[in-house]
C-alpha cells in the first residue's frame, strides 16, 4: 500500500512539472522543433508595446515581440519573433496599438502597398520607410488612456462653449433678436414699396435701352453700307490707285528729305565761310551806316547825288547837240 501511495505521488509531481512546462512553453510562444523567423521594425515611439505582446495578423496570433531598444536617430526598433510557415504581406509593414481596453498592446502586421488612409500613420511609415533601409516601417496608435483624455479636454472645451452660449443668450438676447427680426421685417417692407415705387423707372429704364439697341442696330446697318462701299472700291482699284499715288508721294518726301540733308550737310562744310562772309557784310554795312569809309561818304553827301544828275542832264544836251550838229564835232574826209 504504501508503494502504491508513492508511486501516486510521483505520477502526480511528474504531471504537475509537465503542466508547468507546457504552460511556460505557451506562454512564452515557443514552438518546439520549428525555426521562427526574426525580423526589425522600426517606429518613432512604441507607446505601451512591451517585449512579449503578440504579433498579429489579420486578427491571428503569428509571433511576439523579442526585445525592443532604442536606435539612433530619435527611432525606436523592436524585434519580432514570426512563426515558421507564416505568409507575410509583400510590403509589410507594423502598427503598434492597444489591443483591449485592460492595456494589452499587440503589433499588428499590415501591409505597406496601399498605406492606410490615416494621415498621421501614412506619415510615420513613409519616414520610417525612408530611414531604415530592411526593416519593416511602423507607427503607433494612440492607447485608450491617451484618447480618453483627449475626449475628456474636448468635452470640457465643448462644456466651456456651451456655458458661454446660454451666458450669451439670455432673456435680454432674446429680446434684442426679436427686435432685430422685427426690424428686419419692417425694411423688408420698406424695401417692396420702393421696388414698387421704381417699377415705373425701371421701364423707362427698359424703354431707354431699346431705343439705344435700335440706334446700335442703325449703327450697325450704317457701318455695313459703309464697309460695302469700301469693297466696291476696293473692287474697282480705286484704293489700289490711292495706295499707288501715296506710295509715290512718299518716294518724293524721302528723295526732297534726301536732297535737304544734302542741302544741310554742304551748308555745314561751307559754315565757316558763310560767317566769315556774314561778318565781313555786317562790317561794311556797319562803316556804310558810321559813314566812314569811301562808300560811307558816298552814301551820306547828298552833292554827290546832284552833281551827278547835273553831270546827266549836260551829257543829254551834248548828245542832243551831236545828233543836231554833227559836222560841229565830227570831220569826215573821203579823200
Amino acid at each position: 500500500m504504501k508503494r502504491e501511495n508513492e508511486f501516486a505521488v510521483g505520477l502526480v509531481v511528474i504531471a504537475a512539472l509537465a503542466v508547468v512546462i507546457g504552460g511556460a512553453l505557451w506562454l512564452s510562444g515557443a514552438h518546439l522543433g520549428k525555426t521562427d523567423a526574426a525580423h526589425t521594425a522600426r517606429f518613432r515611439t512604441v507607446g505601451g508595446l512591451g517585449v512579449g505582446n503578440p504579433v498579429v495578423l489579420r486578427g491571428v496570433r503569428v509571433g511576439r515581440v523579442e526585445a525592443i531598444r532604442l536606435a539612433p536617430g530619435n527611432w525606436v526598433e523592436a524585434d519580432l519573433k514570426i512563426y515558421s510557415g507564416v505568409t507575410l504581406p509583400e510590403k509589410p509593414a507594423v502598427i503598434a496599438a492597444s489591443a483591449s481596453l485592460f492595456g494589452e498592446w499587440a503589433a499588428t502586421l499590415i501591409s505597406s502597398d496601399p498605406l492606410p488612409n490615416d494621415p498621421n500613420v501614412r506619415q510615420a511609415l513613409v519616414e520610417a520607410e525612408a530611414s531604415g533601409v530592411g526593416k519593416w516601417p511602423g507607427a503607433t496608435l494612440p492607447d485608450i488612456g491617451q484618447l480618453t483624455a483627449q475626449a475628456s479636454r474636448i468635452a470640457t472645451d465643448i462644456a466651456t462653449v456651451s456655458t458661454r452660449i446660454q451666458t450669451a443668450f439670455d432673456s435680454s438676447a432674446v429680446s434684442d433678436l426679436r427686435r432685430s427680426i422685427r426690424d428686419f421685417g419692417q425694411i423688408a417692407d420698406r424695401l417692396t414699396r420702393v421696388t414698387n415705387e421704381q417699377a415705373d423707372v425701371i421701364g423707362n429704364v427698359g424703354s431707354n435701352l431699346r431705343q439705344g439697341s435700335e440706334a446700335l442696330a442703325h449703327v450697325a446697318t450704317d457701318l455695313r453700307t459703309t464697309l460695302g462701299r469700301v469693297d466696291t472700291a476696293t473692287n474697282q482699284g480705286q484704293l489700289a490707285t490711292i495706295l499707288n499715288n501715296t506710295a509715290a508721294s512718299a518716294t518724293d518726301l524721302r528723295s526732297a528729305s534726301q536732297d535737304f540733308r544734302q542741302l544741310m550737310a554742304a551748308a555745314n562744310r561751307n559754315q565757316e565761310s558763310l560767317v566769315h562772309v556774314l561778318q565781313n557784310a555786317d562790317t561794311v554795312l556797319s562803316r556804310i551806316s558810321n559813314r566812314s569809309g569811301t562808300l560811307g561818304l558816298l552814301v551820306a553827301d547828298s552833292a554827290l547825288y546832284r552833281e551827278t544828275t547835273l553831270t546827266m542832264i549836260q551829257l543829254r544836251q551834248l548828245l542832243s547837240d551831236i545828233q543836231a550838229n554833227p559836222r560841229k564835232y565830227f570831220t569826215f574826209s573821203v579823200f
